[in-house]
């Protein structure tokens, strides 16, 4: 018997199937791995998105910001204001009782409301080189002392009135009740150099003496201020009564003889409130416009463009503002 080769079996080229494992329980098997979802991403920049919540927030730091700045303008910038003022009204005077000069300085008649009309010193005071100008309503007084528009320029005939605040915008008159009898006050106009002699302290509502024809007589008015003086309250006027040293210079005619409500000592100017809205309402859109500006440039940038913008607004609105307080603030 022959024996054959015999051939081996075939080896199999198939992976050999390895049973799952169980994963809880017989028969369960591990479910395929599932997608999982991708996470929402976290903003970095731009300003909180506009929930009720924020909105709050933002209105209550818009009044504050708003409230803030009204504060500093009218116990700091409006000194600043007036300050600067006060170098233009000088030089612009200084030039009109210039020998040379081919205009006129205003002596009389209807003057135009902020025209200069006088250089009033006081140095017992605190008074030096003050320049007056026409008109006492808030918005003239922001620029200095005002002339009351229906009398006599001091040095003419009668009673002449400057108004000034004693708080805010520089302060002008804040130590006019320093004046003491004999102290001498100084004003010059366009018809020349006058002394005043100071008499007393006036109590708003007193009757005053007629004056003489050829005499005259200053009245320098400003509130009581902080603390009061004289028993005064804050809110009161303080009136200093000053006499003119020698005769009186005759008053060119036609001096009006009424003024408006808002240039009467003591009282606001409420023409002022439909410029307060607009201003208002500017700064609201403005800072609104910021925000989206915050939104998709970055801060950065909306606060390098929206900066000045707003600073103007918030400007013009508390200088307009000033205009509500009473004009001897």
């Amino acid at each position: 018997m022959v024996i054959g080769d015999v051939s081996a079996p075939p080896q199999e080229t198939a992976d050999p199937v390895v049973p799952a494992e169980p994963v809880e329980g017989e028969g369960a098997f591990a479910p395929a791995e599932e997608s999982q979802p991708e996470p929402t991403p976290v903003r970095t920049e731009g300003p909180p998105r506009p929930s009720a919540l924020v909105i709050v927030l933002a209105a209550v730091l818009f009044v504050s910001i708003v409230a803030a700045f009204l504060g500093a303008f009218a116990f700091g910038f409006s000194a600043v204001q007036e300050h600067r003022s006060q170098q233009q009204l000088y030089a612009q005077f200084r030039g009109l009782i210039a020998p040379a000069s081919t205009v006129a300085p205003s002596t009389g008649g209807v003057i135009a409301p902020g025209t200069p009309v006088a250089l009033l010193n006081a140095p017992a005071a605190g008074i030096q080189n003050v320049m007056v100008v026409e008109g006492t309503s808030s918005g003239d007084l922001l620029q200095g002392p005002g002339h009351l528009p229906n009398t006599p320029l001091p040095g003419q005939a009668g009673e002449a009135v400057l108004v000034g605040k004693s708080t805010t915008a520089g302060a002008p008159f804040a130590h006019l009740s320093l004046l003491r009898k004999g102290d001498v006050v100084t004003v010059r106009t366009g018809q020349g150099l006058f002394r005043f002699a100071v008499q007393s302290l006036i109590v708003p509502g007193t009757h005053q003496p007629a004056i003489l024809a050829n005499r005259g007589r200053l009245v320098l008015v400003t509130s009581a201020g902080p603390g009061g003086v004289g028993g005064l309250e804050p809110s009161q006027t303080v009136d200093i009564e000053a006499t003119l040293q020698g005769k009186a210079v005759p008053a060119p005619p036609h001096r009006p003889h009424t003024v408006q409500l808002s240039n009467v000592p003591g009282q606001s100017d409420p023409a002022a409130w439909p410029f307060v809205a607009l201003w208002l309402a500017g700064l609201v859109a403005a800072s609104a416009a910021v925000w989206w500006l915050w939104a998709r440039w970055g801060i950065l940038r909306a606060w390098i463009i929206g900066a000045p913008v707003l600073l103007a607004l918030l400007w013009g609105l508390s200088d307009e503002a000033m205009r509500l307080l009473p004009n001897v603030y």
